[in-house]
């Protein structure tokens, strides 16, 4: 399995070769059909029960809220 990983330009990086191999397996076991393959992936992401990013809000004092919750508060000093 490891000599397919090269299909996608060589790579000595270890992480990358295992991220390679799980996605030839996941994308195997979903019969390489890409639809079948991101169900599998929104389902596993469902059940994992972590938080789901979906965007960007729409509302621009959505944004400023989540603009200024990601700057550092100036009382850290």
């Amino acid at each position: 399995m490891f000599d397919q990983l090269n299909e996608y330009g060589p790579s000595d990086d270890p992480i990358v070769a295992e991220v390679r191999a799980a996605r030839i397996v996941l994308f195997a076991a979903a019969g390489n059909d890409i639809q079948e393959f991101c169900r599998r992936a929104r389902a596993r992401q469902t059940a994992s029960g972590h938080p789901i990013a979906v965007g960007v809000p729409e509302s621009p004092d959505a944004v400023a809220r989540v603009e200024d919750a990601s700057r550092p508060s100036r009382n850290a000093d």
